[in-house]
């Protein structure tokens, strides 16, 4: 499984959160302690909103580990929200085009998890992208799949309700070619302004997800990045949380807007 964390808050060198902490998600690339795979080695990508309403990004196919230039950036590079993701492929193509976070305008999205039995569907899935979208399809990743599907599907009006679209039809879809591996959904999306997590599984083991809110600003990841977890909050399985410039973080229910979606 993948590693994550998304940022929102007071500008911050990334340095601070993806190398800094002694459980950094640079170290978890190599020591992850609650993924099925310690090591997350096949690429990595980091996303970061600037002056412009397009984020910035740097996706490289070598360990996060071993890259000087990831570190170089990040102790240069300083952003009010950002994201990084070390990846661990589930059956696709280690390629630089299939690093997280993907970005399309203003939007940039990551993910933790797999669709089962991928590879059976993967035409059926690829054909909830309209042409309008598929232009922008520059991987083979079920995770880009999702994300341009959900952009179709009115993600700058209602993100949530989108993305239990989407799961919802590949839930079906897995359902009717008699697919028994698990849809594992644990995901971060943002618009620059306002920032989106989701932890949902058509089981019940969906992938990890914790968040911190301090005075400074909110911090989503896969892992806590130091040994103290009394200062993570767990994201409750099958929700997602909704953090609005401005607003309160509220967690909604997938499984309801999945079933009004269906």
């Amino acid at each position: 499984m993948c590693r994550f964390l998304a940022y929102r808050g007071s500008p911050v060198f990334l340095e601070e959160l993806v190398a800094a902490p002694a459980h950094s998600l640079i170290h978890q690339s190599l020591h992850a302690e609650e993924a099925k795979t310690g090591t997350n080695g096949d690429g990595f990508g980091i996303g970061w909103y600037g002056a412009r309403a397009e984020p910035g990004f740097y996706r490289e196919l070598r360990p996060a580990w071993s890259d000087e230039n990831l570190l170089s950036l990040c102790r240069q590079v300083s952003s009010h929200l950002f994201f990084a993701h070390v990846r661990a492929a589930t059956g696709t193509a280690t390629t630089r085009a299939n690093c997280h976070p993907f970005t399309h305008g203003p939007w940039m999205f990551m993910h933790n998890g797999q669709i089962g039995g991928y590879h059976l569907l993967r035409r059926k899935i690829e054909a909830l992208i309209p042409d309008s979208h598929y232009g922008a399809r520059n991987g083979t990743t079920d995770s880009e799949a999702i994300f341009l599907a959900a952009l179709a599907r009115g993600l700058e009006r209602d993100p949530v309700g989108a993305m239990a679209s989407v799961l919802s039809e590949i839930v079906t879809m897995m359902k009717d070619a008699r697919v028994m591996e698990p849809l594992r959904f644990t995901a971060a999306l943002t618009n620059g302004e306002d920032l989106y997590a989701f932890r949902w599984a058509s089981d019940t083991k969906p992938a990890t997800l914790y968040a911190r809110e301090d005075d400074n600003g909110i911090v989503i990841v896969s892992e806590p990045l130091d040994h103290t977890k009394a200062n993570w909050q767990e994201v409750p399985r099958t929700c997602a949380l909704v953090a609005k410039r401005g607003e309160k973080i509220v967690m909604r229910c997938m499984d309801e807007a999945m079933a009004l979606a269906a």
